[in-house]
């Protein structure tokens, strides 16, 4: 396998950026078959597999999108009157397949959707629905199908700031579509609009300015769905490689092919229709998705950390900021019989990092605390009276809202 010449990385400023949702939206693309009778419908006149002209001169971008393809399959959601698409992620031979909750909800306008999913090799399937996570955004749907190909996940514990990362799905309902790039920064916490999270969310700050970035509905419209009760905070890939509607659900890949993380939005100077890929795009770390996807398949559901905190951002000093940037959650009230109130945080205490993950303000703690298993003990770094400590703290599971 011949290595890719890197190529330099163009800087860009933009304004204030909206992330489009990213799962289907292709009813206006012009490629889409949910227009017809049904989305199988209607063949596309598009290459379902990778195409290797040359079988010597085949760089890793190719070699590593023929081994992940396989396992990466479109999805087709519809009720009532709406419809839209994605991508999803073979988890095994058993026809699980990991997605989106904004994919198999199209953006929470359907409780009871009909699902199908088109393979690499283009057979077609109907889909259940496992099982959903609105709060990583996450989904698990089931196919019956013979000869399926499991995709061999990768760790993304293990990524660096540089790596190649490879997009794999169906943008604008286009399937097997293969850009590329690099994972162009780690732990980012970005917010989205979901439309099926509680009302009310632990671990948040007190007030919510309503900036962050935002999903659009899955029809590309800028109107704000009239369903959302609120935003989730997710750890997220940072990327450059191309993506953008309808590839939600689908893979990110490291340079041999292993997935690092399921593709959930972008960033975008425009808005609605005019939505689309400006080299910032995002993606849920394989780590973290894989074990939602377990409890899903387990359980039917999935379980996330809880702290027992409502915080606000802090400034440098320790106080209370209302500035664009902040250095940490500082703890406003601790929940009686909360495990922060087990561990002794105290109100006034500024949380800096949670495990591995820095903290800079209460939307970084509500996504890092979200990632971590219910029961397991993480080591939270706290400044106090302005000294540095670290306190093991046993997380709980978020409650029942």
């Amino acid at each position: 396998v011949k290595d890719r010449r890197r190529v330099g990385l163009a800087t860009f400023a933009a304004g204030a950026l909206v992330a489009g949702l990213i799962g289907g939206g292709v009813a206006t693309a012009g490629f889409n078959a949910l227009d017809d009778d049904g989305p199988t419908g209607t063949a596309q006149s598009v290459p379902e597999s990778i195409v290797v002209n040359n079988t010597d001169d085949v760089n890793t971008i190719t070699g590593a999108a023929v081994t992940a393809s396989p396992s990466v399959v479109t999805i087709a959601v519809s009720g009532g009157s709406a419809s839209g698409s994605g991508s999803g992620i073979i988890l095994d031979t058993d026809g699980h397949i990991l997605t989106n909750t904004h994919v198999v909800t199209l953006g929470g306008q359907v409780s009871d959707p009909t699902v199908e999913v088109k393979l690499n090799d283009g057979r077609v399937f109907a889909a259940t629905v496992v099982g959903t996570d609105p709060l990583s955004d996450l989904a698990v749907i089931k196919i019956d199908a013979p000869d399926l190909t499991a995709a061999t996940l990768g760790n993304s514990d293990e990524l660096n700031v540089g790596d190649t990362a490879i997009a794999i799905g169906a943008p604008l309902g286009l399937s097997g579509t293969v850009t590329d790039g690099i994972v162009s920064t780690l732990n980012r916490t970005i917010s989205v609009a979901s439309s099926a999270v509680p009302e009310e969310t632990p671990d948040s700050s007190e007030s919510e300015d309503g900036e962050g970035f935002n999903f659009l509905p899955p029809g590309g419209s800028g109107e704000q769905q009239t369903q959302s009760q609120g935003s989730i905070y997710l750890n997220v890939i940072q990327t450059d490689a191309a993506i953008n509607q309808g590839n939600s659900g689908g893979a990110l890949v490291d340079g041999d092919g292993k997935i690092i993380g399921v593709n959930v939005a972008i960033a975008s100077a425009g808005s609605g229709e005019s939505t689309g890929n400006i080299g910032v795009g995002f993606s849920i770390p394989i780590n973290y998705a894989e074990r939602i996807a377990d409890e899903i398949i387990a359980d039917g559901e999935a379980t996330h950390g809880f702290l027992g905190v409502s915080v606000t951002p802090s400034a440098g000093d320790g106080s209370q900021t209302t500035s664009t940037f902040s250095s940490g959650a500082l703890v406003e009230s601790v929940e009686p019989g909360s495990p922060a109130e087990e561990a002794s945080l105290q109100v006034g205490d500024v949380i800096t990092k949670v495990g591995n993950f820095p903290i800079s303000d209460p939307q970084s703690l509500t996504a890092a605390v979200r990632i971590q298993t219910v029961g397991q003990q993480v080591p939270v770094e706290v400044i106090r009276d302005g000294d540095t400590r670290t306190v093991e703290i046993t997380l709980a599971q978020v409650p029942t809202q």
